[in-house]
């Protein structure tokens, strides 16, 4: 479409919602009628031309056979088109026989909808034009937006015609009624300062995704296929993906069927992707109102191709009930089964946070992927992410699980980073995956990164956050590059990187072991009386445990007490931003809290009175001297409280003697099975935390320290005891490895593989600069005061 024509187009609706709704409406609900009412004005244009067969079908069908309800098949053959409408009305016809009577008018507006046929009747409800059109009629508005829409001086029909002055007024096909949309939304954001991405994406864009997703099977398409978007919005990706096959790949000696699916959540944009899928001739039932995320849909069924640009940043916590049951995952679509470190496989959830769901429409459609033994092509994704994608998540989590399972399962093909500022409402980095089931050979085992972020157009006038755009040239390269599966080293200019780089990799070089490396616990121990006073409180409420306790004393363990004071309590926690639960409300207000740690101070104060103050560097000892003391004072303690005490005299010191956390005699097959479990050999186990003793086969194991506890990620491609001995051991030679916390993880870092050095400027270029920047200045300053600088200068230099 022309941009001139297309401006014009979008000027003259604009100009609808300011002339006619600026004292009905605020401004930022001139949305709810300006777009159904394109979309309204859209299908009866497309209705007109048949309206009188429509009407003699409808007339034949009452009085002829006589039905009390519509037969649909004549009345949409009738129409030429899968919807129709059967009252006497038209837009045209309400506003030509309208008099100044708003009931009247409201009375035909509201039989002319209730004539629409059921899958237009949806769209009118998803719109709730009906309240609009009621509401317009009250505010004696209704007829002057007729009007506006039935203007001759604007058309939306697909076919050209002649404004009053014999002006040609181009015919506005779908892919022009697509920009319509899509410019009216991109406003509307504006006003309503909506979400980045919330509605469609660049039109290049989707060019570029249409050609990276067929250009490779170009050849191969089938003559029946299926393309899917579960997250469609206004539908741009589904009717593009469809005119791109329809233009560029039209089948040989006969028609090619593209059948189009799509899932939104929002009723406007849902309704507006509806009604061009029937303008277009799709059918409507293939696309489907709701949360993609919440119900399964399309549950029974796969596509040959999916395009997608899912909402990302935009939190998810509102579908966790659909999903999960409390921290298991009830959907199958989110729960994948890979090898933990010693091979076993296990399902896991492959969920991510819930404050961005962006990563579980990617699996919905690795889920929808069809099988290559029920289709030999399997199936292509192509979908847009933000950079969250790429790397959120340590090892285990759920994004990593999903770019785990993604990559080991060869699905992921290639990723292409796109350039800042490309989208409408957003400037953020972004990325296009691409996903395949049925890679080629040469591609399988690998990933492509493509770095595009450099390939771009500046506009001549930015829209919204959109600055740069595709030229036809880049998308052009981006493709071959894609296509030639190869790295592409980056181009300098005064070493300055411009153009494009891409890099294939191991699908292995993703992937990481992040293993936990221990210290020993090393602990100083001696008792005193401010040591154990902590005692008396839990840790978690300590704070207002010490408030109850320096103001009341010991009625805290009168049995009910605390509760004739609970108010007291609480004011005082709401004084000082202290937030209590139900469950810490209820320990904080429980008197056997209260007595069973009395108990424990007691106990620690009579083991303190039994043992005096000395300070002690083995605290293996001290434990024993502590247990001693507890059976002469014949004091029971559970495991906790004992603990507790413990802790609260204790502490780090690298001076002390390590902890020993207990001692193990192994006999010689489980020896064996330890040395095979940890895959080591005998005198390798002190690496693994199992350190000899004099005896045969006897080994200390020791006390992790947590606050010394370091995590190592190392490469796949490595053994974690070599990484261990190379980088942590010369380092640390008392750590070890904690085999048994390995877990896996995957990540991608653009910025790491693309990284390029540009070497500092020298300090005489620097100087340079400045220099010249400060003769400049003294220029400007003397202009602006009108002297002569040498004038200046030389009565400077005669003072001087």
């Amino acid at each position: 479409m022309d941009h001139s024509v297309h401006n014009k187009l979008i000027s003259f609706i604009w100009s609808i919602a300011d002339d006619c709704l600026r004292d009905v409406y605020v401004r930022g609900k001139y949305r709810d009628v300006i777009l159904p009412m394109v979309v309204l004005r859209r299908l009866d244009a497309l209705l007109e031309p048949t309206k009188k067969a429509v009407m003699e079908e409808v007339q034949f069908q009452l009085e002829e056979m006589k039905l009390t309800e519509f037969d649909d098949g004549p009345l949409k053959e009738a129409s030429g088109y899968v919807f129709y409408n059967t009252s006497k009305w038209t837009l045209e016809k309400l506003f030509s026989t309208a008099t100044n009577n708003q009931q009247i008018l409201l009375t035909n507006v509201e039989e002319y909808l209730k004539g629409f046929s059921t899958n237009v009747k949806e769209i009118i409800e998803c719109f709730n034009l009906t309240a609009q059109i009621r509401h317009m009629a009250s505010k004696d508005v209704l007829l002057e937006v007729i009007e506006k829409f039935v203007s001759p001086y604007i058309n939306l029909t697909p076919t050209p015609k002649q404004d009053p002055e014999g002006n040609k007024l181009p015919a506005l096909t779908n892919l022009g009624m697509g920009y319509v949309f899509e410019e009216l939304i991109r406003k509307f954001n504006e006003e309503n300062n909506e979400e980045a991405g919330e509605h469609f994406t660049p039109r290049e864009v989707i060019e570029l995704m249409t050609h990276l997703v067929f250009d490779p099977i170009k050849d191969d398409l089938p003559l029946t296929l299926t393309v899917y978007d579960p997250a469609c919005g206004s539908g741009g990706m589904l009717t593009e993906a469809q005119n791109f096959i329809e233009e560029k790949y039209p089948a040989t000696g006969s028609k090619r069927d593209v059948y189009l699916f799509g899932k939104e959540i929002n009723d406007e944009t849902y309704a507006i992707c509806k009604s061009d899928m029937m303008i277009k001739g799709n059918n409507p039932e293939n696309i489907k109102v709701g949360s993609t995320l919440s119900f399964n849909e399309f549950a029974g069924q796969r596509f040959d191709f999916m395009l997608s640009n899912p909402p990302y940043g935009k939190s998810w916590a509102s579908e966790q009930k659909y999903i999960k049951d409390g921290s298991d995952v009830t959907d199958s679509r989110f729960k994948v089964t890979l090898a933990d470190y010693w091979g076993k496989q296990e399902a896991v959830d492959a969920t991510p946070r819930s404050s961005d769901g962006q990563l579980l429409f990617l699996m919905e459609m690795v889920n929808k992927m069809k099988s290559t033994t029920d289709s030999p092509l399997g199936s292509r994704v192509a979908s847009v992410h933000n950079g969250s994608s790429l790397f959120t998540g340590d090892a285990g989590s759920g994004e990593s699980n999903i770019r785990r399972y993604v990559i080991e399962n060869d699905l992921l093909d290639t990723i292409i980073q796109l350039p800042n500022n490309l989208f409408y409402n957003t400037g953020i980095t972004t990325y296009i995956w691409l996903l395949n089931n049925n890679k080629p050979i040469n591609r399988q085992g690998t990933v492509q990164l493509i770095d595009a972020s450099l390939l771009f157009q500046k506009l001549r006038k930015n829209l919204g956050n959109k600055n740069c755009a595709f030229s036809a040239e880049h998308i052009t390269e981006i493709t071959r590059t894609y296509l030639d599966g190869l790295s592409v080293e980056r181009r300098l200019d005064n070493n300055d990187p411009i153009g494009i780089a891409a890099k294939v990799f191991n699908n292995q070089d993703f992937g990481y072991y992040k293993v936990n490396i221990e210290r020993p616990d090393r602990r100083k121990s001696q008792f005193s009386a401010e040591r154990i006073a902590p005692l008396r409180f839990d840790k978690a409420l300590r704070e207002v445990m010490e408030f109850i306790y320096s103001t009341q004393g010991d009625k805290v363990y009168q049995k009910d007490f605390l509760k004739t004071i609970e108010k007291d309590i609480l004011d005082w926690c709401e004084d000082n931003d202290i937030t209590l639960n139900s469950k810490a409300k209820k320990k904080l207000l429980d008197t056997n809290n209260w007595l069973k740690l009395r108990t424990t101070i007691q106990a620690a104060e009579k083991v303190m009175a039994t043992i005096g103050d000395t300070e002690y560097y083995d605290f293996n000892q001290f434990k024993i001297t502590v247990d001693k003391a507890l059976k002469a004072q014949q004091i029971k303690l559970g495991v906790s409280e004992k603990n507790a005490i413990l802790n609260a005299v204790s502490w780090y010191d690298e001076t002390a003697e390590k902890v020993i956390k207990k001692v193990v005699k192994l006999s010689d097959d489980k020896l064996d099975v330890l040395l095979d479990h940890l895959g080591c050999c005998k005198d390798d186990l002190p690496d693994f935390g199992y350190y000899p003793t004099q005896k045969a086969n006897e080994f200390i194991t020791y006390e992790p320290c947590s606050d010394l506890r370091d995590a190592e990620s190392v490469p796949l491609a490595d053994t974690i005891h070599y990484y261990f001995l190379a980088e942590v051991k010369p380092h640390v030679p008392e750590a070890w490895i904690n085999l048994d916390s390995t877990k896996i993880g995957y990540e991608i870092s653009f910025n790491k593989y693309f990284y390029q050095h540009k070497p500092l400027r020298s300090m005489e270029e620097v100087a340079a600069d400045i220099i010249a920047l400060e003769q400049q200045a003294e220029g400007l300053i003397a202009e602006i005061l009108g002297v002569d600088i040498s004038e200046v200068q030389g009565e400077g230099e005669a003072v001087l």
